[in-house]
């Protein structure tokens, strides 16, 4: 048995922070039911890679494992059985601008009259309160506000923002912290409550280290490369046919990083010393390590690396690192057959369990695909719902 197995999850989040949130809690085995529109559904069914009219690749990739209900919340019947299915409920997920789902009737204090059970995720730019939180949000914005996009890039670059949408993953990553948080502690008190998190506060968690140099020296932390700012050297080297990282920090990797690279007089040079002098010397230090190992190919010091125990390995492209070999072994990429599509390709779940191990057993819904079978789950005969459909209040 899957671990959230008897867990319903009502999702009326779009695009990605909310979707990736329900996406793993599917994995898991929860019943996610995404609550969608009528007109055009999740916004991301229109987004690129479009795959044919309602669906993209965009959609896909976040929404295995779910059931569709389309059904529009401003008619009154389609209004109703949305909130009869939030009364079956265990857990909602919402990432409406903060004020819209009240204007819909769906904020926390009345769908918790109905459901005192009720775990109520809020997924926003910034927060449910505050002076921002009525502001839109996106990842970039996000980044751009919390600091991460000031120590990302080159030193002495323009800002740049972190390749994937971090925030936005992120976001869906402690939202799912927190729903399962919350229900443990139904399990004490018999309540659910509400989980409140945004892109913004997840940028300013993932800056620990930012943070702690600005709290304990007071400094302004800077852009670092491929560096990292607290210990040496940990970062990208060039070689003759391109870079590889290496994580050389430790007392024990350094000097027999030294000795690999032939030049142990790096590890007896007190400007190399510790890691604070190495720190100090950077710039110095990489250049005399890069003269070094351009000498030879990256395959040559990886295999010397390895043999010595040195943490370190290539620089992929994308394509790369879903081909190689380690990547396969962890089942981190799944064939997923779609009625239409065919077979698709997928990442597959991160996280490994010995006994209730994610899956993927459904690929992402068409629009509107399980209103019916819903419908039917909510008492609605078949006669209602073909009433429902001729009014407009689902697809």
């Amino acid at each position: 048995m899957a671990a959230l197995s008897g867990v319903r999850v009502v999702d009326f989040s779009q695009v990605l922070a909310g979707p990736y949130c329900t996406m793993l809690l599917a994995d898991l085995g929860a019943d996610v039911i995404k609550v969608e529109s009528p007109a055009n559904g999740d916004i991301s069914r229109g987004m690129d890679p479009k795959l044919d009219d309602t669906t993209s690749g965009a959609f896909l990739t976040v929404n295995r494992n779910k059931r569709s209900i389309s059904a529009d919340l401003k008619s009154e019947g389609g209004r109703a059985l949305v909130l009869d299915l939030v009364s079956t409920a265990d857990v909602l997920v919402e990432n409406f601008r903060p004020g819209v789902a009240a204007r819909l009737g769906l904020d926390f204090d009345e769908l918790a009259e109905r459901n005192s059970r009720l775990v109520y995720c809020s997924i926003s730019g910034f927060g449910q309160t505050g002076p921002y939180s009525r502001r839109g949000g996106f990842d970039l914005i996000a980044q751009g506000m919390s600091g991460l996009m000031s120590v990302t890039g080159e030193p002495d670059g323009t800002p740049v923002k972190c390749g994937p949408p971090i925030t936005d993953l992120g976001a869906g990553m402690f939202a799912v912290y927190g729903i399962l948080a919350a229900l443990a502690a139904r399990e004490r008190t018999g309540r659910g409550q509400r989980v409140d998190t945004s892109l913004l506060e997840t940028g300013l968690g993932f800056s620990v280290w930012e943070a702690t140099e600005y709290f304990y020296t007071g400094r302004t932390p800077r852009p670092t490369g491929s560096a990292h700012r607290l210990s040496a050297p940990y970062q990208a080297f060039r070689c003759a046919d391109g870079h590889i990282t290496v994580g050389a920090d430790g007392p024990r990797h350094w000097p027999s990083f030294c000795a690999v690279i032939g030049l142990p007089e790096l590890a007896e040079d007190p400007r190399y010393a510790t890691n604070a002098e190495r720190l100090r010397s950077l710039p110095n230090l990489v250049e005399a390590v890069e003269k070094r190992m351009v000498e030879h190919d990256r395959e040559h010091w990886l295999a010397l690396l390895e043999e010595a125990g040195i943490p370190a390995g290539p620089i992929y492209s994308v394509p790369e690192a879903l081909e190689d070999q380690h990547a396969r072994a962890r089942d981190m990429v799944v064939e997923i057959e779609h009625p239409r599509l065919g077979t698709t390709r997928s990442l597959g779940p991160v996280v490994k369990f010995s006994d209730t191990p994610a899956e993927i057993y459904r690929p992402a819904p068409d629009l509107g695909e399980h209103t019916d079978e819903l419908a039917r789950e909510l008492g609605r005969t078949p006669g209602d719902i073909e009433t429902l459909r001729a009014e407009g209040a689902l697809r």
